[in-house]
Parts: C-alpha cells; sequence; structure tokens
C-alpha cells in the first residue's frame, strides 16, 4: 500500500484524493490501523476546532498507531490545516493534547499587533516565502500562494523547523518540515497549480 489519507472523521477527504488523481496518483481513504500499518506515505487532514479534531482522532483509535508509524517506523506524514496543528503540543484554541511530534503550539492571531480592520480568520489567497530549502518545493511555480482559511498559527519551539513562512498582519509559519513529519496550514488541495505541484513533490520526493 502506498498514499494512504487519514480518515478519523474530519477534514476534506474526498478533495484530497481528487487533487491527487488529477496528477495521476492513487490513494487510500482509511481509517483501517492495518492499512496504516502498510502504508508508505500518510496524509492527516483536518478542518474546524482544534479539539474537535483531536476527540475524533481519539475516539478513532489511531493515535497510537499514528504515533508508531511515523516516531518508530519514520513514514513520511503531511498535516494539513488543523492536521499540521495536530502535530504540536496543543493550540489555546483548546485544551485536547496534540500529537506532539513536533515541539510548538498553537496560537491565535494577535489583533493587537495586525493593522486595524484586518480581519479573522485569515481567509483567501497569500503568497508564502522559502525559509529553506526541501524536496517539498522543488519546481515550484514563481510566486507561489496558497489558500488559508484559518484563526490559529503554529508557534514553533524550533524556527529550523519552519518551512514557509506567509504574512497576515505580521509573519506566522505556513508549513514546517522536521524530519519526516511535514505540515502545511494551508489547503493544497483548494490551491490549484501550487498545491497540485506541492502535493506530487511530497508523493515523489518522500
Amino acid at each position: 500500500m502506498d498514499l494512504v489519507i487519514v480518515d478519523y472523521g474530519v477534514g476534506n477527504l474526498a478533495s484530497i484524493k481528487n487533487m491527487l488523481k488529477k496528477i495521476g496518483i492513487n490513494s487510500l481513504i482509511s481509517g483501517i490501523s492495518s492499512d496504516i500499518e502498510s502504508a508508505s506515505k500518510l496524509i492527516l487532514p483536518g478542518v474546524g476546532a482544534f479539539d474537535t479534531c483531536v476527540d475524533k482522532l481519539n475516539q478513532s483509535g489511531l493515535r497510537e498507531t499514528l504515533s508508531k508509524r511515523v516516531l518508530v517506523d519514520k513514514v513520511p506524514i503531511l498535516g494539513i490545516c488543523v492536521g499540521m496543528q495536530l502535530l504540536l503540543s496543543g493550540s489555546e484554541e483548546g485544551s485536547g493534547n496534540g500529537l506532539g511530534w513536533v515541539g510548538g503550539t498553537n496560537v491565535r492571531f494577535n489583533s493587537s499587533s495586525m493593522s486595524t480592520g484586518t480581519r479573522i480568520p485569515h481567509m483567501g489567497w497569500t503568497e508564502v516565502t522559502f525559509v529553506k530549502n526541501s524536496p517539498l518545493l522543488d519546481g515550484m511555480y514563481p510566486d507561489p500562494r496558497f489558500y488559508f482559511v484559518h484563526s490559529y498559527h503554529a508557534a514553533l519551539s524550533d524556527d529550523a523547523d519552519r518551512l514557509l513562512t506567509s504574512d497576515y498582519g505580521y509573519p506566522f509559519a505556513a508549513a514546517l518540515e522536521h524530519k519526516n513529519i511535514i505540515g502545511v496550514q494551508f489547503h493544497p488541495e483548494k490551491s490549484h497549480k501550487f498545491g497540485m505541484k506541492l502535493l506530487e513533490n511530497y508523493v515523489r520526493n518522500y
């Protein structure tokens, strides 16, 4: 089995699968432990409130399996939107425990540091800046921009984990990469050619 999109009851599962299909990549949507055990790559989606996603993940019974696959077996995983936020220890949005695979927590956009009238959530197309080189970004189209919908963002413990930066009132981490663990705050499945290239790079290069 190759790529598994983890189904724990949350996320744009079909949209991700359809985007992968457009670029000729087969994937399986599954919440079955045996499928995750045999996967060579994983995608962890997430939309909505942090605690809702944590609760759904805990209820799915997949938390231990995912941790083994990622931390012990070193299988690549790509967290999308709240799926990225779950990679950290927690969030100001709730009290649930994230997976804690990457150092940091998620914080709400600080309106006092933004221009008057800047709205939260951050919603829409926004350009990103490369912080470091990565196979995830190979051959990316010029002036890369992605589609965001979020009110919270990652505050990483180690700046070395920051892969992409974006700006909404102030700079924030738009993507992270820590060993085999990758997270993107935006929705590649809604980001047209930029998202397609990123997903293709993830599947081909990891």
